[in-house]
């Protein structure tokens, strides 16, 4: 038996995509596995191919924004490896229906970072319902929203979870009167914000576009457009219902996925599409790859093997700038704070007379040092008054976070300690670790100056924005127990164009002097610093 999407029966209401015949014909349902089978047997898999064609040490931009799409699933409420797991389905889908080589490359990238706008709307969806951020954003994947009842059930269920009853249906009445449409806002917000994030990253407009619909649906029900039909980009609805196939059959299996797909047919989701789904619905090799915990080593096989991009020096650099803005986007109260610390830090680095590669690393490091938070809820990271000890206790993950996520991406695997370090301290009572000054490296020593530079001088839900001497003030007090003398000496010389006097060994590392050494081991304490500042 073979499948051919243009052979299937016509749906009232549905325009027909008609696709190009292949030369060895249809696929057959029987023998089909996925992108890895050509139709010419004797032809290289992508993975071979491209190994041809590039060098060992080539980085992909694929692989860096595959391990990186674990920042964006723990801020949508995903299990890890979701972005990869649609990226699987909606690729296979992409094989089925024959797009192109370019449809598939635009379509990869858009399956990977469709989420790329997603910590927008986080502030906006936690002060709405007064609860979890990640909890809403998980059970949402799992409701049929644009049914009335199910939205009702949804909101009753989530709104307020620790206040009475009375309080809660309120609240739930408030969202229906009051704050009708702002669904519609939150979700343009995080599409036009995903978009142009893509944009950033040099990706094309095709996918641009695919995050732009990814909410749009067949039926015209979706958001923020209201696009119908065939007005929706073809691979937007492709990642749409990979997206959904996946939260389902991640969840339930895939006979409750196959199941929820035949229910939004034709509301939701295009009748054709469904139909090549259930192309591979038998196919249990795949489905039970899906579940691997190496489903990651499967993505670099679905890039078209001509159409691979290669992540060069400035496009790391724009990777990092990219995802900055999206752990920045999270709470309105780090605006602009990565790329604060990173310019901070550099500054430091200049003044001490650093290496341009210091520099660089610095610059990245921390650009990402705050990936962490996308993991953690905005009501701790937008809480105005005290921390309990249970919501530090979640906080205080956040830079175990950034360090397994930045583990992940190889070519910023060598920073991730160093960017996972910036709420250590000298004496060891920083976090998550507890490292001690003699593991402190110079550039997690700057990276933490820097940080606490930049969160003193910005305003936050607790207090407002400090002015320079009294933020030098309070960090001076920090030096000798939670921070370098020496790096807040170059601190204080980036700010006034100076240079720090230093000594260097031979390997250019800074030679460390006796009274230096003392003042590490002591000091008077660390002046009472706002709740949040080494903890945040």
């Amino acid at each position: 038996m073979t499948f051919n999407i243009n052979d299937l029966p016509a749906v009232p209401g549905a325009s027909r995509r008609v696709l190009p015949e292949r030369k060895a014909g249809g696929v057959s349902l029987s023998t089909y596995s996925g992108p890895q089978v050509h139709s010419n047997p004797s032809a290289p898999s992508a993975s071979s191919a491209q190994s041809a064609q590039f060098p060992d040490s080539a980085v992909r931009l694929s692989e860096v924004v595959s391990a990186l799409s674990y920042a964006l699933d723990i801020t949508e409420g995903q299990p890890q490896g979701h972005a990869i797991r649609t990226c699987l389905i909606g690729m296979r889908l992409a094989e089925v229906v024959r797009l192109t080589d370019q449809e598939r490359s635009a379509l990869f990238y858009a399956l990977l970072l469709k989420d790329l706008g997603c910590s927008s709307n986080a502030a906006r969806l936690c002060s709405l319902f007064s609860a979890d951020d990640l909890t809403l954003k998980r059970a949402h994947k799992l409701t049929d929203w644009t049914s009335g009842l199910a939205s009702a059930g949804y909101a009753l269920s989530h709104v307020a979870p620790h206040r009475n009853p009375l309080a809660r249906a309120w609240q739930v009445l408030q969202l229906g009167t009051r704050e009708k449409g702002s669904g519609r806002e939150m979700t343009a917000t995080r599409c036009e914000r995903g978009a142009d994030i893509a944009r950033m990253l040099g990706l094309e407009p095709a996918t641009q576009h695919a995050i732009r619909a990814l909410d749009e649906h067949w039926d015209g029900s979706g958001m923020p457009l209201g696009l119908k039909g065939n007005d929706i980009s073809l691979l937007g609805r492709i990642a749409g219902l990979a997206q959904t196939v996946e939260v389902f059959a991640h969840a339930f299996g895939p006979e409750e996925a196959y199941e929820v797909a035949r229910r939004r047919r034709a509301r939701w989701f295009d009748p054709e599409l469904v139909m090549a789904l259930q192309s591979f619905r038998d196919d249990s090799r795949f489905w039970s790859t899906l579940g691997s915990v190496d489903a990651i080593d499967q993505v670099g096989d679905l890039e078209p093997a001509d159409r691979v991009i290669l992540a060069d020096e400035e496009r790391l650099d724009g990777v990092a700038e990219a995802f900055a803005r999206v752990v920045d986007a999270k709470s309105p109260y780090t605006a602009r704070h990565s790329e604060g610390v990173a310019n901070i830090a550099v500054g430091i680095a200049r003044a001490m007379g650093l290496s341009k590669d210091d520099q660089t690393t610095l610059r990245r490091a921390g650009l990402l040092h705050d990936i962490g938070k996308l993991g953690v809820s905005n009501l701790i990271l937008d809480k105005p008054g005290k921390l309990s000890p249970m919501e530090m206790d979640e906080m205080r993950k956040h830079t175990r976070y950034t360090a397994e996520i930045l583990q992940r991406v190889t070519p910023f695997r060598a920073f991730a300690g160093i960017a996972a370090a910036h709420h250590e301290r000298l004496d060891g009572r920083g976090y998550h670790v507890g490292l001690e000054a003699g593991d402190l490296c110079q550039l997690s020593r700057i990276l933490a100056v820097a940080d606490i530079c930049e969160a003193l001088s910005a305003e936050r839900p607790y207090r407002p924005a400090m002015p320079e001497e009294e933020v030098l003030d309070i960090m001076g007090e920090m030096v000798g127990t939670g921070i370098c003398q020496v790096v807040y000496e170059g601190l204080l010389a980036s700010m006034h164009g100076g240079v720090v006097g230093r000594r260097e060994t031979g390997d250019g590392r800074r030679e460390t002097g006796e009274n230096e050494e003392r003042e590490q081991g002591t000091g008077n304490g660390e002046r009472g610093v706002p709740r949040k500042e080494t903890a945040a």
